[in-house]
């Protein structure tokens, strides 16, 4: 959870009008950015923000903890940037399936024959942030929200469930998808050492598409949550042992992890100064407003 949430519960609770606008600067700032990369345009994340906010005023201070906050304004953030949000030309139509998210069999010989790749160039490379932010767009909505609210917001696998009503067990399934895809989609930029770059000779049929080994098909599906440490100890000995014979898995998986890694430090976007003012201004009067209609 963003540290600005707490900080707003504790300023409201001071109350007072300084209190107050010092608390929706830092709520402006968490709902702008969650728009953005769910939204991915800048005029759908201020519209958003400015509703988003509008629509909290009156309740704000009802919230005395920082989690009751922050489901509520991310539930309002969600709906209303997926109803506004322009299509995106890139983003898949239909649901995200694990068998086409798993390496091939080139992919798992290219992965082996180049087995000393170094994670940390891989991360170097790939964390511009116009490319990872592509690559999450390219992602369905359903699969977007879930890795934004839990890997880029920092959110638990229950906070998730609850923002977006689906059950933990299916924000665990869509989570390790979207992360899956975002990770294939970064590959693309990573060039491994083949035969040509490293003079070795590349066996007839290295590149085959061969059925992906059975051992690892079932590997690929528990990643995420073996990352996550939520896999028990005996499937975790298991996993580990295979990833210990299998130089190809082993690299799918630091690939995987720094993926991970990119989105948690992502940084956040915030609004323009001008637009950000301007509302707080806006909130403010809105919420002396609503002070007066209460008053005798």
């Amino acid at each position: 959870m963003r540290p600005e949430i707490q900080q707003a519960v504790l300023l409201l609770q001071r109350g007072g009008d300084q209190a107050l606008e010092e608390a929706l600067a830092l709520l402006q700032n968490t709902v702008f950015s969650f728009s953005m990369r769910v939204c991915g345009q800048r005029e759908d994340a201020e519209d958003t923000m400015q509703e988003v906010l509008l629509r909290s005023v009156p309740h704000l201070s009802k919230f005395d903890s920082p989690k009751a906050l922050v489901v509520w304004l991310y539930k309002v953030a969600k709906n209303r940037c997926l109803m506004s949000r322009r299509r995106s030309k890139f983003a898949p139509k239909q649901d995200l399936s694990l068998e086409e998210l798993m390496p091939d069999r080139r992919e798992l010989d290219q992965l082996g024959m180049d087995g000393g790749i170094n994670p940390e160039a891989f991360a170097i490379r790939s964390e511009e942030a116009g490319r990872l932010r592509l690559a999450i767009q390219r992602l369905p909505a359903q699969y977007r929200i879930v890795l934004v609210l839990r890997d880029m917001e920092g959110l638990t696998d229950e906070d998730v469930a609850e923002i977006t009503g689906l059950r933990p067990g299916t924000v665990r399934v869509r989570l390790h998808r979207a992360r899956l895809f975002v990770r294939k989609e970064l590959m693309k930029a990573w060039k491994p050492r083949t035969a040509r770059n490293i003079g070795a000779v590349v066996p007839q049929g290295a590149f085959s598409e061969e059925p992906k080994p059975v051992r690892c098909k079932a590997m690929f599906a528990e990643l995420s949550n073996y990352l996550d440490e939520q896999l028990d100890d005996s499937l975790c000995e298991e996993l580990e042992r295979h990833l210990d014979g299998c130089a190809p898995c082993k690299v799918f998986l630091a690939s995987l992890e720094s993926t991970i890694a990119q989105c948690r430090k992502s940084p956040a976007e915030c609004p323009s100064g001008k637009t950000a003012v301007r509302l707080r201004k806006e909130l403010m009067k809105n919420y002396a407003r609503a002070v007066a209609t209460l008053r005798p």
